[in-house]
C-alpha cells in the first residue's frame, strides 16, 4: 500500500473531534477522492497527510514507513491548493522553477525542468506571463506544473477547481486524469462536488462529521450505498446521470 492511515483522530480545544478514528489505505497509482460537505473533516485530514497538522492520535504510513511526525519536506508529497498560491511577482516559468532552485540536486536544471513541465500542461507559450495575466485555469495549471516538477509520488489536491468556471473545470479534469495516467502518480483529491468525484476517481471516500461513511468504487457507491446518508448525499446532489459519466467511473481497484 502507498498510504496507510490507522485510527487517526484530531480534536481542537474549541470543538468536538474533527476526525474520529479514521482508517483507510491508498493503493499506489490510485486516484482517491475524499468527498463530503464543508466541516466534515476532509481538509483537516489532508493537512495531516501532508504534514501541516499533527494528529491527536493515530498513525500515517507511506511505503511502510511511519511518517506521522515527519516534516512536509520529508514526505515526498506535493499539494495543489484551491487558491493557486503563486508568486504574483514571478512569471509562470519562475513560479515552477522556484522550488526546484531550493534543492541542490535540482538547481542546475531548474529552468529546463520547469519549461518541460509547462509544456506538459500546455502553457509553454505563456511562460513569461505573471499570474495576473493568466486565467484562473491557466494559474491552476501552473500550480499543478510546479507541484509535478518536484516529482512527488503522491499529490494531494485541496478543492483545486472550486473557483473555476464550468468549461475550465471540465477541461482540467480530463487533463488531470491524463497526467495521472502518464506519470503513474498517486492522487488524493479533496472535494465537496459529487460530479467531480465520480468523474475522476478510482475510489471515493464519503465523509460526514469526521467519520468515513463509505469507501468504495463510484459504481458500488451508487448501486450499494452503505447507509441513508450516502444514499441522500450522492443521489440527491449529483447533477449528471451515472450512465453519462466517463468510463472510469466504474473502474475497480
Amino acid at each position: 500500500m502507498k498510504i496507510v492511515v490507522s485510527d487517526v483522530s484530531k480534536d481542537f480545544k474549541s470543538s468536538v473531534n474533527v476526525l474520529n478514528n479514521i482508517s483507510f489505505s491508498v493503493v499506489e497509482g490510485e486516484f482517491l477522492s475524499i468527498l463530503g460537505p464543508s466541516g466534515c473533516g476532509k481538509t483537516t485530514l489532508l493537512r495531516i497527510l501532508v504534514g501541516l497538522l499533527p494528529p491527536t492520535s493515530g498513525k500515517v504510513e507511506k511505503d511502510g514507513i511511519d511518517i506521522t511526525n515527519a516534516s512536509p519536506s520529508e514526505r515526498g508529497m506535493g499539494i495543489v491548493f484551491q487558491n493557486y498560491a503563486l508568486f504574483e511577482n514571478m512569471t509562470a516559468l519562475e513560479n515552477v522553477a522556484y522550488a526546484l532552485k531550493q534543492h541542490k540536486d535540482a538547481k542546475a536544471t531548474a529552468v529546463e525542468t520547469a519549461f518541460e513541465m509547462l509544456k506538459v500542461v500546455g502553457l509553454e507559450n505563456e511562460k513569461d506571463k505573471r499570474p495576473g495575466k493568466l486565467s484562473g485555469g491557466q494559474q491552476q495549471r501552473v500550480a499543478i506544473a510546479r507541484t509535478m516538477a518536484m516529482h512527488p509520488d503522491v499529490i494531494l489536491f485541496d478543492e483545486p477547481m472550486s473557483a473555476l468556471d464550468v468549461d475550465t473545470r471540465l477541461s482540467l479534469r480530463a487533463e488531470l486524469k491524463q497526467l495521472q495516467t502518464r506519470f503513474g502518480t498517486t492522487m488524493i483529491y479533496i472535494t465537496h462536488d459529487q460530479e467531480e468525484a465520480f468523474a475522476l476517481s478510482d475510489r471515493i471516500m464519503v465523509m460526514d462529521k469526521g467519520v468515513i461513511q463509505q469507501l468504495d468504487t463510484p459504481g458500488n457507491i451508487i448501486d450499494h450505498p452503505a447507509n441513508e446518508y450516502v444514499d441522500k448525499f450522492v443521489k440527491q446532489n449529483i447533477q449528471i446521470k451515472i450512465d453519462s459519466l466517463l468510463p472510469f467511473s466504474r473502474k475497480t481497484v
